[in-house]
């Protein structure tokens, strides 16, 4: 520990260096349940690229693992410490180094928050569509990390699609440039892509180059009510059958919208059982929306209410970016799953799920990127009740077993941390797994990075 300490401080501020176990311990974890942490030795806060690089070249000279972290509102545990580790958090590397508008790129640190860098290149009427619900709090390189999505990604896709190059420092303290700036570029194999949701397992993000598009116009929303979920499910699947874009489809199911209702009076019909969200941000959106309405009267929506303006369609908005948050007050504790179908399997998903809940005696809420067929059924449970939390546990496995059956994945944009590990198995294969067990090896031989997570 000395040993470690002294050959940091050789090349580190003081002010970079947090030792107080007190402190310490309040990097050890992210937002996940039933995701083991151990305890850091030290937390790294670095400022600049040639921090990072010596941080990883003590930790390669004296063997001892590193465990990257952004905000740490991860939900799969891939931010946790393990016993003895340097936690490299890279909260203060949030510069945004440039933004340009004929080149439609945005330069930025690992630590810029996404809803800092949406405002600011919003001001030059430009656009960065990746939008987490935690967009307020998360940062870029955590969205790299676990290959975050967000509410408009059935029409403008995840973050992976607007990485175009990197700077990453590798396990031996190496930096490597990946990608590029142009609009094109096909040289060499596609290495950028490799890192993002990599969950630092194979290098520290250090610096990104991003896509962006023009500012769309504001979009308007449209809120539909259905008898059952399944009605909502055969609405979406009429939309995207039909060759609609819309730049969201939302879906809250009747224990969702009753736990925002609770926590925030928020006024949204607590009576139904599915309430589908759909917006455009074209240049008529409320002539796609009314086209959208009679697609959901035809599946059977109980009532249709297209917002009248910008204002109550961002209030419809802010209802479905607190649907996890409301959740989380149901019970003491929630493991929220990340599982994406084919959007023509989104309806027996659903339905699959409420059956699950049955069979456990649980409160399960599913919210969902319908378009996407990417739900989050968030399992509520009493940590305090050791029976509810193993039926807890059960269920959630249920309803990653139940994805995959569907012919899905068990995280659309979660990642898999510690919480999936077994399940990541699974779902590569025996030869899937051999192969990426051997990109992780040459990346990082040593195993210091992030050990623990993915496999």
């Amino acid at each position: 520990m000395d040993d470690l300490l002294a050959q940091l401080r050789a090349g580190l501020p003081a002010e970079a260096l947090i030792t107080d176990p007190d402190v310490t311990v309040s990097y050890a974890n992210d937002m996940a349940s039933f995701c083991e942490a151990g305890t850091p030795a030290v937390v790294v806060l670095p400022r600049t690229v040639e921090h990072v690089q010596h941080v990883m070249r003590t930790a390669t000279a004296l063997r001892v693992p590193v465990v990257p972290q952004g905000a740490r509102t991860g939900l799969s545990g891939a931010a946790n410490a393990s016993d003895g580790c340097i936690v490299l958090s890279l909260t203060k590397m949030d510069r945004i180094l440039e933004i340009n508008p004929v080149d439609r790129i945005a330069v930025v640190e690992p630590g810029v928050i996404n809803a800092t860098l949406s405002r600011a290149v919003g001001e030059q009427g430009l656009y960065y569509p990746p939008d987490p619900s935690s967009w307020e709090m998360c940062t870029i390189g955590g969205n790299i990390g676990t290959a975050s999505g967000g509410l408009c990604c059935v029409k403008y896709g995840v973050t992976a699609e607007y990485v175009l190059g990197l700077e990453v420092v590798l396990a031996d303290g190496r930096l490597l440039s990946t990608g590029r700036r142009t609009a094109k570029g096909v040289a060499g194999y596609d290495l950028t892509r490799l890192f993002v949701g990599s969950e630092g397992s194979l290098g520290i993000v250090v610096k990104a180059v991003l896509a962006l598009r023009p500012q769309p116009p504001q979009q308007l929303v449209l809120a539909a009510e259905f008898a059952s979920a399944a009605a909502a499910c055969d609405a979406v699947c009429r939309i995207m059958e039909r060759g609609h874009t819309p730049s969201l489809l939302e879906l809250m199911d009747r224990t969702t919208i009753r736990a925002v209702n609770a926590m925030a009076n928020m006024g949204l019909p607590d009576t139904t059982e599915a309430l589908l969200l759909a917006a455009f941000d074209t240049p008529d959106p409320a002539a796609d929306l009314a086209a959208v309405g009679e697609l959901c009267t035809a599946a059977g929506a109980t009532e249709v209410v297209p917002a009248e303006d910008v204002a109550e369609s961002e209030l419809l908005l802010q209802a479905r970016r607190l649907s996890l948050t409301a959740l989380e007050t149901v019970k003491s504790a929630t493991m929220i799953d990340d599982v994406c179908v084919p959007r023509s399997r989104l309806a027996e998903m659903l339905d699959g799920t409420a059956a699950i809940a049955g069979k456990y005696d649980l409160t399960i809420g599913v919210c969902a990127h319908a378009g996407d067929g990417n739900t989050h059924p968030v399992v509520c449970f009493d940590q305090a009740d050791p029976d509810e939390s193993r039926r807890a546990r059960e269920s959630f496995d249920e309803i990653m077993a139940l994805g995959l059956e569907l012919g899905g994945t068990i995280t659309g944009e979660h990642g898999v941390g510690t919480l999936k590990k077994e399940w990541l198995s699974r779902e590569l294969g025996p030869v899937g797994l051999e192969l990426q067990r051997g990109i992780k090896r040459t990346f990082d031989p040593l195993g210091l990075l992030n050990p623990g997570k993915l496999f």
